[in-house]
């Protein structure tokens, strides 16, 4: 029988990352060979994925980097079984090397094909799951490229990135603050422009219906009502539309008794809360339109319009959630 040497199974470990005892075996059942012990401890994994394919990956390390040109940033995730395992520093050197990595892809085909250690990423994977145990594997993976690309991590849990249209001097604020942003509050477009006709209606139909449905039993429990809104998109806010709501409104500050010379005062501030109440999903979905998280009293597309001329041209976002 061949003597291992704890020199070669040491080495074996710095390669691979296995446990001593792994690349112990591995070494003796290779005879020596330390190739063959590699691809042993890789065969070993495979089996282990194999078993482990249907578990829930829903933790891991999401690692955000942006290029030193500043105009190229990718989003990795290195999704694992437990908690344990993501917090490993480890773990996250792997996921901060692999977003690395990522950074001289074009594609996430690209990427898993790309060199890692002389093994492509996929078989990285694999050999990590056979090493730790645990089902690992990529969850999300963005790229986005852009005049000036600004980033924010939060907790190693969510990544975002956003494209800028010129790198400004104010574009390292404006591209981290509005990534928190994205972060966030998880917007899923840019703006409401972006919305078909045909999902606000649809989405217009199925808030009302939730709303009306929930009415339901906070009438049945004595409760306030919830404001059932006609709209909920400035999409759908055309000038028809506003001078009507503009009409009613002056109708119940008559009914009030208000005089009418101070209407004008009343009219913008109770216009403005029409608007809201009746863009709720803007709001949430689309980011230029959400109430920055820094100063509410603004719109992100407002925020980022006092800081010069750069404009959003686009953002990415990944999450373990």
């Amino acid at each position: 029988m061949v003597k291992i040497t704890a020199a070669e199974v040491n080495k074996l470990r710095q390669a691979t990352g296995a446990g001593m005892m792994d690349c112990k075996k591995a070494l003796v059942e290779a005879e020596g060979d330390f190739d063959n012990a590699i691809s042993i401890l890789r065969k070993k994994g495979q089996k282990i994925a194999e078993k482990r394919a249907d578990r829930d990956s829903s933790e891991g390390a999401v690692i955000a980097k942006v290029n030193s040109e500043g105009t190229k940033g990718v989003i990795v995730s290195l999704n694992c079984e437990t908690d344990f395992v993501s917090k490993n520093d480890s773990y996250v050197a792997m996921a901060q090397r692999m977003a690395e990595i990522a950074l001289n892809t074009s594609s996430r085909d690209a990427f898993m094909a790309a060199d890692f250690d002389g093994m492509t990423v996929a078989d990285k994977l694999i050999e990590q799951t056979g090493v730790i145990g645990e089902k690992i594997e990529i969850g999300g993976f963005e790229i986005l490229e852009a005049p000036f690309v600004g980033s924010y991590i939060h907790g190693n849990k969510i990544g975002a990135l956003t494209g800028l249209s010129v790198a400004s001097d104010s574009a390292s604020e404006v591209g981290k603050s509005v990534s928190m942003q994205v972060a966030s509050m998880g917007a899923t477009t840019l703006s409401y422009k972006d919305f078909s006709p045909e999902f606000v209606a649809s989405e217009t139909e199925a808030r009302i219906a939730v709303i009306e449905k929930d009415n339901i039993e906070l009438g049945r429990l004595g409760k306030t009502l919830k404001n059932v809104p006609e709209f909920i998109s400035r999409s759908q806010l055309t000038p028809e539309v506003l001078a009507k709501a503009e009409d009613s409104l002056k109708a119940e500050l008559k009914a009030e008794g208000k005089p009418e010379q101070i209407w004008d005062r009343i009219l913008p501030g109770k216009l403005a809360r029409f608007i809201a109440d009746n863009t709720t999903m803007d709001h949430e979905k689309a980011l230029l339109d959400q109430n920055f998280i820094m100063d509410e009293s603004k719109t992100v597309a407002e925020y980022v319009a006092s800081k010069g001329d750069a404009s959003v041209v686009g953002f990415k976002r990944v999450s373990l959630a």
